[in-house]
């Protein structure tokens, strides 16, 4: 089984990118830290289970020397810009099995300056095809990032649904079959927007943004 995790938006500048999103979405959010060895760097839109990514880079040399950093590097050149999405899983390996993945770890600080721990598979493939989720399993002793105590001014907000384009078909396939909140459109495959839940309410995230 998978569930919604975060979905990943590139930008240039971290700070500005958070006050934007507050003054446009009313979406607060909190200082993420740097990714070792990828040369990247986020804040968090905390969203109960699920959150927004901002994400930028920070050392080009060393983007470019990771598949994930290369992706942000690419995303960043159209920023700000919805690049992905990601599932989360309790049992990687064996989604890594079907789909002849090898997973990856990855960690950072968190801003208490405990670790933050995730193992993660299909960042190549999601890259490639943004329609595609790559999938993530947090470290057993992780706090979910979209559970970080916040106060949106628009309010308690949650992910109602991501709005991606492309083979719904393929998408299927590569889920295994598990249900998701998405709408999915042809086209050229992409994440082209998403819907938030609010109370009386939804906010509609453009790709715009």
């Amino acid at each position: 089984m998978v569930e919604l995790d975060h979905v990943l938006i590139a930008v240039s500048d971290l700070p500005g990118a958070g006050r934007r999103m507050e003054s446009l979405f009313g979406l607060a959010s909190v200082a993420g830290g740097r990714h070792p060895g990828w040369g990247t760097a986020n804040r968090i839109i905390p969203l109960g289970d699920a959150y927004l990514e901002l994400v930028t880079v920070v050392d080009s040399e060393a983007a470019t020397a990771s598949p994930f950093g290369r992706w942000v590097c690419r995303a960043c050149e159209s920023a700000p810009a919805f690049m992905g999405w990601a599932v989360r899983t309790q049992d990687l390996d064996r989604i890594a099995k079907r789909l002849d993945l090898t997973p990856d770890e990855g960690s950072r600080a968190g801003r208490d300056g405990a670790l933050i721990r995730w193992r993660m598979a299909g960042v190549q493939q999601a890259a490639a095809e943004p329609l595609l989720p790559f999938f993530i399993e947090w470290g057993q002793d992780t706090r979910l990032p979209g559970r970080a105590q916040d106060s949106h001014p628009a309010a308690a907000v949650s992910i109602e649904k991501v709005l991606v384009r492309g083979n719904e078909q393929r998408m299927d396939a590569w889920l295994g079959g598990d249900t998701l909140p998405l709408e999915v459109t042809a086209g050229a495959p992409a994440v082209v927007g998403l819907v938030l839940s609010v109370a009386g309410g939804a906010i509609h995230v453009g790709p715009d943004l």
